[in-house]
């Protein structure tokens, strides 16, 4: 999953003490690198899981929340607001999706000019098999225990909820 660097150092590390050489404390610097490194590392692993689906992970991203919503289907609207993303973007998942099979878009019967995106048969067996292959590897988290699982849940929680993505109880 995805060409380990196999360096002798740790760059975020190494760039720390430069960081804090010339600019003072690095603490924030750190976290922030080290949750971007780790994104890339993480999609990289998802995206190896999910190609032989033919799907990304925001691609399957779409096709869970349709697998989880009460009619298997929803307002490309909402899908942007529950996966947190750009109304392009759905757009663009949509079409892929639609151009293999997975959904397929439908008349709001609600709102005559809105369309829903419907998760299709084909869609919900893609999106089984996609979550059986992603639990099986562990989310690739498997470096992590379930104690710091919850550390870094809690830690990125706080940070969510400080950006406004949801009110905490």
């Amino acid at each position: 999953m995805g060409k380990p660097l196999n360096l002798p150092f740790d760059p975020i590390e190494r760039a720390a003490q430069r960081w804090e050489e010339t600019w003072g404390s690095a603490s924030a610097m750190r976290v922030a690198t080290s949750i971007m490194r780790a994104q890339q590392i993480l999609l990289g692993r998802y995206d190896e899981l999910l190609k032989p689906h033919s799907l990304t992970f925001a691609r399957y991203e779409v096709l869970v929340l349709l697998r989880f919503s009460r009619f298997g289907a929803l307002p490309l609207g909402r899908i942007g607001e529950r996966l947190m993303v750009h109304p392009t973007s759905v757009t663009n998942s949509i079409d892929r999706l639609e151009k293999a099979g997975f959904v397929e878009r439908r008349p709001n019967p609600r709102d005559g000019r809105g369309t829903l995106a419907a998760i299709t048969e084909s869609g919900l067996a893609v999106v089984e098999a996609a979550t059986s292959d992603l639990m099986a590897a562990d989310f690739g988290l498997d470096a992590l225990d379930e104690p710091a699982r919850a550390d870094v849940v809690a830690g990125l929680r706080t940070l969510r909820v400080d950006a406004g993505d949801f009110s905490s109880p």
